[in-house]
């Protein structure tokens, strides 16, 4: 859990900032998964700090996006889109 917050700190993904009386946040949890080795055996513990979006309310949160993660297979489809033109 230390490595994910030093890790969103690092890259700036909040900001922290005073909040209103009247408003209300939108909360977060954090999801924790077991890596595995293809042997089975123990490779790291991993946890995530993830937004729980279905709080939003529309017109008042929408134009926010929480996805602080970027899968591999995304960055390598970009690169090869960008080398083929």
């Amino acid at each position: 859990m230390a490595k994910e917050i030093a890790a969103l700190e690092r890259t700036g993904t909040w900001d922290l900032v005073l909040m209103l009386p009247q408003v209300t946040p939108i909360t977060c949890k954090w999801v924790y998964k077991i890596k595995t080795r293809y042997d089975g055996s123990l490779e790291r513990y991993k946890a995530h700090l993830v937004a729980r979006g279905f709080q939003q309310e529309h017109g008042r949160d929408y134009d926010e996006t929480f996805a602080p993660i970027a899968h591999m297979t995304t960055a390598r489809t970009l690169l090869v889109v960008a080398s083929v033109r």
